[in-house]
């Protein structure tokens, strides 16, 4: 059976693509993540001394997740048995925890129950890990991309340690592959490979933060760029653009999807027209739907910009109704110019703000009876209950303004709308200052 193990093994280093046959073994190997694995860090100390203990990693693809649960149950000589949760479910996770009181049981070993994708599975499933977690059967190390607050149920937050793992810089990114490129052994250092820096520098930055993605990227561009008359395989710009697949740059079912169209909202209320427009390209280039962003879009106009300046909210209604008549690609900059309209308007949240003080007024007096003066008698028995009594036409005074009392009593004195002094709002401050003598506006 060994012989047969090491034969397997033997294969796969040959056979294995390179992103994995060149996963760290050691933490000494591990590149990124300082600020806890860095020296003195609380997770580097726990692993070096082989404490064990159920955590969640979570963070970006390629940033390491997988190797580190590697790592813990190389450090602290446990058993190690992996799962994804695409794959798998309550049946397997039984098969599982069977397996580990097995291990506990005739060789006194514990078990690191490593379960990738951990976002994906339910409640009831997560559910399941939770009375061997307790006593101990398990180490539960789960790693996600998603945000565990929303997505790993709260018994089992209480019981893990959350760890985030940060998107992997360039440079971060160029010593993982140069480690590959010299590595005889796991790597590329048999064959005669040269690439220039900027090149190196190119695949980390098309690599967008995954070590797998570039590893696999290189490897492609090595392998499919023939030698030379040396023997030499010289790596071109060329061929490494080549080698990147298009990344999906935003999640649009994750938390990315709220982080980025939050990052939107703040840059046009901050008068950011150019990072307004990248978190929009940001979207549209990921894949999210142009009318979602349209009617968030249209929201912005009245909650952000509103009376400040008017012209904000047809600006923004033009942009969807252009988009729904041409379509994509060509309607996307309809919702760039709404976008950078936007961004650029004087801003106030009077409406906003109006809007909610009315809805709390209702909230807390309910119902109240509009004033017989304001409603209408179409009938006679109405206007003799003086429905309509007491009403003046507007229009019959100068200005075609006149005084009067058009909220019920018991909120009379209520001034839900106050106008900025920002844009058009200022003129329509001073306006009705001018017709109601000081009490709006």
């Amino acid at each position: 059976m060994e012989l047969f193990a090491e034969k397997a093994k033997a294969f796969q280093a040959t056979t294995a693509p390179l992103a994995d046959r060149m996963r760290p073994q050691e933490l000494d190997e591990f590149v990124g993540q300082e600020h806890i694995l860095g020296k003195g860090r609380i997770l580097r100390k726990a692993i070096e001394k082989g404490e064990l203990f159920s955590l969640i990693l979570w963070g970006p693809p390629g940033s390491g997740k997988t190797t580190l649960a590697q790592i813990i149950a190389r450090r602290t000589k446990t058993h190690f048995f992996a799962f994804s949760a695409v794959l798998s479910g309550v049946k397997e996770i039984r098969e599982v925890i069977k397996e580990a009181e097995g291990e506990q049981h005739y060789h006194g070993r514990k078990t690191i129950l490593f379960v990738d994708e951990i976002h994906r599975f339910n409640k009831a499933q997560q559910d399941a890990f939770l009375p061997h977690v307790e006593k101990g059967t398990i180490a539960l190390i789960g790693a996600t991309t998603q945000n565990p607050s929303f997505e790993v149920i709260s018994p089992l937050l209480s019981r893990a340690q959350v760890f985030t793992l940060e998107q992997l810089g360039p440079e971060e990114l160029m010593r993982i592959m140069r480690r590959a490129l010299d590595d005889a052994e796991r790597g590329l250092g048999k064959h005669k490979i040269t690439i220039d820096n900027s090149v190196l520098k190119l695949l980390a930055t098309l690599a967008d933060g995954d070590a797998r993605a570039a590893l696999n990227a290189l490897e492609l561009a090595a392998m499919t760029t023939p030698p030379g008359k040396d023997g030499t395989r010289q790596i071109t710009r060329e061929a490494a653009e080549e080698s990147v697949q298009k990344r999906v740059l935003y999640d649009k079912d994750g938390e990315e999807h709220y982080n980025i169209i939050s990052a939107l909202h703040k840059s046009m209320r901050g008068s950011d027209p150019d990072a307004a427009l990248y978190w929009l390209g940001r979207m549209l280039e990921g894949g999210e739907d142009p009318l979602y962003i349209a009617r968030r879009v249209i929201r912005f106009a009245s909650e952000d910009v509103g009376n400040a300046d008017p012209q904000a909210l047809v600006v923004a209604v033009a942009a969807m109704q252009a988009f729904h008549f041409i379509g994509q690609p060509e309607g996307e900059l309809a919702l760039a110019q709404a976008v950078v309209h936007l961004a650029a308007a004087p801003k106030s949240n009077a409406l906003y703000t109006a809007y909610g003080a009315v809805r709390k007024a209702i909230k807390e007096t309910g119902a109240l009876p509009v004033p017989k003066h304001l409603r209408n008698a179409p009938t006679r028995l109405m206007e003799e209950m003086g429905y309509g009594d007491g009403y003046r036409y507007p229009h019959n005074f100068p200005d075609a303004f006149v005084e009067e009392e058009y909220l019920p009593k018991p909120i009379k004195k209520h001034r839900f709308y106050k106008p900025t002094d920002r844009g058009n709002e200022r003129e329509i401050r001073d306006r009705l200052k001018r017709w109601w003598k000081g009490k709006k506006g």
